[in-house]
């Protein structure tokens, strides 16, 4: 898939606010998050894509081998693809002078701090709702001085395993990355106390 026939939805926004790059969970489609962007920042533009892998019917941003085990090496190469679309899409749509947050759920939060890790120039700011390490046995040496992630997480979240945030975080920090960790009781998903710390920090991190 070339990056232009991405399948995606865009609105600028109003002007000086922030971008949204909205990163739906398995099975999901690039309308799913809408209903989040104007709480999480009202006004603001977002990017929405379709995650591009298939798996029995549900859109995905990888391929995985099982539950919690990713194909590391599709990891590598999608979270590329997305870095690609974003530069694409910054220059296509004239929004490069504007502040991008990614704002990712599950599957999408896996990708988005992929990204964050790999591609830190592209991804600066991510908020991951119910995200975990997504790059198992991979050594990471970027730089990540500019990168700043808030991470909300359930404590019995089986499909985003504790230790597994717990380790997301502290690599990203032992890289220089700012990380702001979220644990509420329960499980997968996101919870509405979560959207107002989320709206803060997205404020904190964009305010001019």
């Amino acid at each position: 898939m070339t990056t232009s026939a991405w399948p995606h939805l865009f609105d600028a926004g109003a002007a000086g606010t922030p971008v949204l790059l909205l990163l739906h969970g398995t099975g999901g489609t690039e309308h799913d998050l809408l209903p989040l962007a104007d709480r999480l920042a009202p006004g603001a533009g977002y990017l929405a894509p379709r995650g591009p892998v298939q798996e029995h019917g549900m859109n995905r941003w990888f391929r995985r081998f099982g539950e919690g085990v990713f194909d590391v090496d599709d990891v590598v190469r999608r979270a590329g693809e997305l870095a690609g679309f974003v530069d694409w899409a910054r220059e296509h749509y004239g929004i490069a002078d504007r502040p991008l947050v990614t704002v990712g759920f599950s599957n999408g939060a896996n990708i988005a701090l992929a990204t964050a890790l790999l591609h830190p120039g592209v991804v600066a700011n991510v908020v991951a709702f119910s995200g975990m390490y997504p790059l198992e046995g991979r050594t990471i040496e970027a730089d990540l001085s500019g990168t700043s992630i808030a991470l909300f997480n359930g404590r019995s979240d089986a499909m985003a395993p504790i230790d597994s945030v717990v380790r997301v975080g502290s690599i990203l920090e032992s890289r220089g990355a700012e990380v702001e960790r979220n644990v509420r009781e329960g499980g997968h998903g996101i919870h509405p106390t979560e959207m107002d710390r989320a709206a803060a920090w997205i404020v904190s991190h964009t305010a001019a």
